[in-house]
């Protein structure tokens, strides 16, 4: 039976929050930014374990207190340079885990807000999906291209335009295979469309946006404070 496993590559610095520690380690809501992410994918019953991808030169990790997830949450400590080599990294280092027709569900530990009903739509819309496809948001702003001297260049149309989140799910073999021949790839999608594969877009929400700057961490501590309170 095909079975389901998460993703959280976490080897980058987040140099554009300009702190002193890597942005997943930030505290948000008395934990680590990444904790809220692996807690949101390990709520997920059909998750069978969540593999966190660090660098090999983290120090960050063992100051924080992981227990709460057993032995469903695994560290890899094989992180690259980007994204992309991170993930590829990590589907390697699993393989002797995972199944070629298992599904992987991709998630960026700067998502802190993502629910389980997000990632049960996800999974529910995919399971039989013969490409895979992701989380994203259709775009509701009026889009400007730039030129040079920040000035508008031209007004993008943004008919038929989404805005991509995670987690991004695709199995196993086909994301390997994909992000091998495509490692400059900002996202698993862009790998998997670069093979003339077209992944499936899931409707999300707002919520499930990606902390990038200081004030998004107040906004993201907003978010999850009124879902505890629910």
């Amino acid at each position: 039976m095909t079975r389901y496993f998460a993703i959280v590559p976490a080897a980058g610095s987040g140099s554009r929050m300009g702190a002193e520690q890597p942005k997943q380690y930030l505290a948000l809501c008395g934990k680590p930014l990444l904790w809220h992410a692996i807690a949101a994918l390990a709520a997920v019953p059909r998750i069978a374990k969540v593999f966190v991808v660090l660098s090999p030169e983290d120090e960050w990790w063992e100051s924080f207190d992981w227990s709460t997830f057993g032995t469903r949450l695994q560290v890899l400590r094989v992180g690259g340079a980007t994204r992309a080599q991170s993930v590829s990294n990590g589907l390697s280092a699993v393989a002797g885990q995972v199944a070629a027709e298992d599904w992987m569900l991709v998630h960026d530990a700067a998502r802190a807000c993502l629910s389980v009903a997000q990632v049960d739509a996800l999974i529910d819309t995919l399971a039989e999906d013969p490409v895979g496809g992701l989380l994203a948001v259709p775009v509701a702003d009026t889009l400007k291209r730039a030129d040079g001297a920040a000035r508008v260049a031209a007004t993008v149309a943004r008919d038929g335009l989404w805005q991509a989140q995670t987690p991004q799910m695709f199995r196993h073999a086909l994301l390997s295979r994909a992000l091998a021949a495509c490692p400059g790839v900002t996202d698993e999608a862009g790998a998997i469309e670069a093979l003339g594969l077209a992944p499936r877009l899931v409707a999300a929400d707002a919520t499930n946006f990606k902390v990038t700057y200081p004030q998004d961490l107040a906004l993201a501590a907003q978010i999850l404070h009124a879902r505890s309170t629910k």
